[in-house]
């Protein structure tokens, strides 16, 4: 009897290749080839599932960006307004290699994003969800009386999301050894994203 392939299992394969090939050679030493030696296929294997690298690196995104969800779903399960809100940013921190490494795929793709519009609307539509997603826990957190900045939820959720996006490239161009600078000198990088957060999540209520 012919053995089943489950394919949606072969693919995720591929992507955790990917990231670990990308992690060691960056994306330009991500070929094929070497994605398809790391994930034990043949070559040629690989071009059902995926025809090039730019398919793979867009399947990559979009796996690491359900991912995310998913964690973030895990977390925030009964919370809602700044507690939700903490836990959302810190899904999307680089705070440990499984992080850091998903990181390593988004950069590559938003590099190609940037002259591919089909690749750029899923970035869009992407970060257009998170954007939501911070404004339902903002309007929350207002109604609570945890937010009372009159700075208005529409800039404070565009804040977020490029010091969330930032801290990813930090965190995949910063060799393991780095530690923070300045008044958090001598933590590890992800306890001082951790601190970066807290401040800016405390500059949301000036008046308490």
């Amino acid at each position: 009897m012919p053995k089943i392939v489950d394919h949606d299992e072969r693919r995720l394969e591929l992507v955790d290749a990917t990231w670990r090939i990308i992690a060691r050679l960056g994306i330009e030493g991500a070929t094929m080839r070497e994605i398809a030696i790391e994930a034990g296929f043949a070559n040629g294997a690989l071009k059902p599932y995926f025809p090039t690298k730019d398919v793979l690196l867009a399947f990559a995104f979009n796996h690491v960006f359900n991912r995310t969800n998913a964690r973030v779903a895990a977390v925030t399960a009964g919370k809602s307004g700044l507690p939700a809100l903490r836990d959302f940013c810190r899904e999307v921190l680089p705070l440990d290699e499984e992080r850091v490494n998903e990181a390593r795929i988004v950069i590559p793709f938003w590099q190609k994003a940037v002259n591919d519009e089909e690749k750029s609307a899923i970035h869009r539509a992407s970060m257009d969800q998170w954007h939501h997603m911070i404004l339902g826990y903002l309007g929350q957190a207002r109604m609570n009386g945890d937010v009372t900045t009159p700075v208005p939820d529409d800039a404070i959720a565009g804040q977020l999301l490029n010091m969330l996006l930032g801290a990813q490239i930090t965190a995949a161009l910063a060799p393991p050894e780095l530690t923070a600078e300045g008044p958090a000198a001598g933590q590890p990088l992800s306890a001082a994203l951790v601190a970066q957060l807290e401040g800016y999540l405390g500059l949301l209520s000036p008046a308490r």
